[in-house]
């Protein structure tokens, strides 16, 4: 099975789950009122989520290679497992600040890959092709390519369908540097399929994905360089955030190679050598593996698009607020559509095209892609998360706001947690309590984020926050800090005088 090594026993169990050998695809219906396909997150909440309606709906779901897409084989399952496993080594490095003494430590990276291993193949049964054929869907593996309006082909077998939803997600983007691909690279497709830490690594990228990975394999005991094109890594991220983690990056021990344009690579015998520029000056690095973090590509190639109608670019098919495709009758969701390429995007995504192709048609009101309020996490150490707008959209659109800063420095559980580095930063309405946007640093950064998007979709402003009571001590206390902050603001001159003046005499 491609990408997946080793065949062990939890690799066996993941494919015969998201992938069985022996499956054979249905006799195809007269006609489906629903195609989906690609079964990853978005696919798979559609195809679920329309059979949940128990309308006696006719549904086919198409995939190529895994059930569970990129987020169960070679995203977020597997990423998040192995940075669990690096995270115990952050702690080590606070241990002597909490008072505790290590003499030893000894990471087994076949250990740490065999449980990631383990927890994938564990949960992929909520993904697998025997429950969504339970389910009362058909479930065809094969490549899917549209011949008509109403008509795709998978395996030699025509499916027909009403309606259609193209949900075939992303992948790596393949670098055009001069001889990577003679000294072979992984991508987020293969690492996962390592069984031996390489000694040293090169990350080329350092967004979310690269940084993710730079500090959990160099946590793990690799040597990594992390080579960006910009001057600071996260540069789509709140600068004030990315310099934290890049500075924590430095003291943990990662090379940083920023302003970054790699040249070529060359095979030798001691390793791959990466030829760059940084900062105006050549130079060169040997590695054991390159690892490419930089960017996603939309799968669109075989689909024969251009036979529908569906109009795609470079950044996957284009649709409109409404998730619809220039063919009225096929939608898109999750990252083969979407600029904002996270799971749980791909979800809301999904529950949109949900309701405006089964329900809307009907006079019932469409769902609309702008409506919804998406936060996102960089899982890191610290954390990073962000919701609504950044202070760089805000000044972009012309919007008036004041922003209120806690550190997390200023927070009693942060300092008796020896995490103290970051802060939560809430952008709100000039004049209004009215949230606008927020990022957060911190442990738990991820955790706490949910807070204040749930405040954002609710339209509970920085006054509602205030009034909530938050257990002490707690680092999500700094949220109640922050919306504090706000209400402490409101105070006029004459208004601190007269409180001053009953607190004097009372």
């Amino acid at each position: 099975m491609k990408n997946i090594f080793p065949m062990d026993e939890y690799n066996h169990k993941l494919v015969s789950y998201v992938h069985p050998q022996n499956w054979i695809n249905p006799t195809p219906k007269v006609k489906y009122d629903l195609v989906v396909i690609g079964a990853g997150t978005a696919g798979l909440v559609v195809a679920a989520g329309a059979s949940g309606l128990n309308l006696g709906l006719k549904i086919a779901l198409v995939e190529k290679h895994l059930m569970g897409g990129d987020c169960l084989n070679f995203g977020c399952v597997p990423s998040k497992a192995i940075i669990r496993s690096a995270k115990v080594i952050g702690e080590i490095f606070k241990a002597k600040n909490l008072g505790i003494k290590v003499t030893e430590t000894e990471v087994d990276f076949a250990l740490v890959m065999e449980r990631m291993r383990k927890i994938r193949a564990g949960i992929s049964h909520h993904d697998s092709a025997e429950r969504f054929k339970n389910l009362g869907i058909d479930v065809f593996f094969g490549e899917a390519r549209f011949l008509t309006n109403n008509t795709l082909e998978v395996e030699g077998q025509n499916l027909t369908f009403k309606k259609a939803v193209i949900a075939t997600g992303a992948r790596a983007v393949q670098p055009q540097i001069e001889g990577i691909k003679e000294a072979g690279f992984l991508t987020n497709e293969t690492v996962f399929s390592l069984t031996e830490l390489p000694k040293s690594l090169a990350v080329i990228g350092g967004g979310p994905i690269g940084c993710e990975l730079a500090q959990a394999f160099h946590r793990l005991g690799a040597n990594v360089t992390l080579f960006h094109k910009y001057d600071h890594i996260l540069n789509k991220e709140d600068r004030d955030a990315a310099e934290i983690l890049q500075n924590t990056f430095i003291q943990e021990g990662i090379n940083l190679v920023l302003n970054a344009q790699i040249l070529k690579v060359e095979k030798t015998n001691e390793g791959k050598k990466i030829y760059y520029i940084s900062n105006n000056m050549e130079d060169s690095i040997i590695v054991d593996q390159i690892l490419i973090g930089a960017g996603r590509m939309p799968n669109i190639e075989s689909l024969n698009l251009e036979a529908v109608g569906v109009e795609f670019n470079d950044n996957g098919v284009k649709v409109n607020n409404y998730l619809q495709t220039t063919n009225p009758q096929i939608f898109a969701a999750g990252d083969i559509c979407l600029p904002y390429k996270f799971t749980h995007t791909a979800d809301a995504a999904a529950r949109i095209v949900i309701k405006n192709t089964l329900f809307s048609p009907f006079g019932f009101g469409k769902s609309k892609f702008s409506d919804l309020v998406i936060p996102w996490v960089t899982y890191t150490a610290p954390e990073i998360a962000h919701v609504g707008l950044s202070e760089h959209q805000l000044l972009e659109r012309g919007l008036e706001y004041e922003t209120i800063t806690i550190p997390m420095a200023s927070v009693d559980r942060a300092i008796a947690d020896e995490e103290t580095e970051g802060f939560v930063k809430i952008h709100h309405q000039k004049g209004s309590d009215k949230i606008l946007g927020a990022t957060i640093v911190a442990s738990h950064a991820g955790e706490m984020i949910s807070e204040i998007t749930s405040a954002m979709v609710n339209k509970i402003g920085l006054n509602g926050l205030s009034s909530v009571i938050h257990s002490y001590p707690t680092q999500g206390e700094a949220i109640k800090k922050a919306a504090d902050a706000y209400r402490r603001k409101l105070l006029t001159p004459t208004s601190q005088k007269m409180l001053a003046l009953l607190t004097k005499f009372s």
